[in-house]
């Protein structure tokens, strides 16, 4: 089984912001496979199911951003899931262009608070982790309120191309493995 968290911050203010694409990617997952993520345990909302023979815990932790290890700890405690091998983070990145993935199998934090509390809830950085590009921010702009502001149109069409990609991704990894979808989608594109 696995579990699969995307992060993000509970409520409608904060919804399809540069923050929430985590929540994002969890929304498309459970449309294009029909697993309602509306169960509410755990401090998260999460929905069981099934992605091409996979067995999965969809999540979207309701602790806001920071605190999200909070719910992962007790999701893979009550499931005792292996963390390396079965539990997959996704979360945004302002060192991606909007819309870029990058695929890793453990790793630091890389100054992102919401992972910074997982590793630390979690004891380990060892886990499987999507980061989904939301670009840098212009400078001059305070980092939170670029990170909760919205996408502007032009980087919404990019981030839903990037969504698609990843969850798509997602797919990868759970029937080829991490190795292959780290070939498949850490890729530099040519222009």
């Amino acid at each position: 089984m696995y579990i699969i968290a995307g992060l993000g911050n509970p409520g409608k203010e904060y919804a399809h912001t540069r923050h929430n694409v985590g929540f994002d990617l969890i929304d498309l997952l459970s449309d294009r496979y029909g697993i309602a993520v509306d169960s509410l345990k755990f401090k998260a909302y999460i929905g069981k199911g099934m992605i091409e023979g996979n067995k999965v815990i969809l999540v979207k932790p309701q602790t806001y951003m920071n605190l999200s290890g909070e719910s992962l700890s007790l999701i893979v405690d009550y499931f005792k899931v292996d963390t390396e091998n079965e539990l997959i983070v996704i979360y945004d990145d302002i060192y991606l262009d909007v819309g870029r993935l990058r695929i890793r199998k453990k790793g630091s934090a890389g100054g992102h608070n919401g992972m910074k509390n997982i590793i630390s809830e979690l004891d380990s950085q060892d886990f499987m982790r999507v980061r989904v590009g939301v670009g840098e921010k212009p400078k001059g702009y305070d980092l939170k309120n670029y990170v909760l502001g919205h996408f502007t149109e032009i980087d919404r069409e990019k981030i839903d191309t990037g969504l698609i990609a990843a969850s798509n991704a997602i797919v990868e990894i759970l029937t080829n493995g991490i190795d292959q979808a780290m070939n498949k989608y850490n890729r530099v594109e040519e222009s």
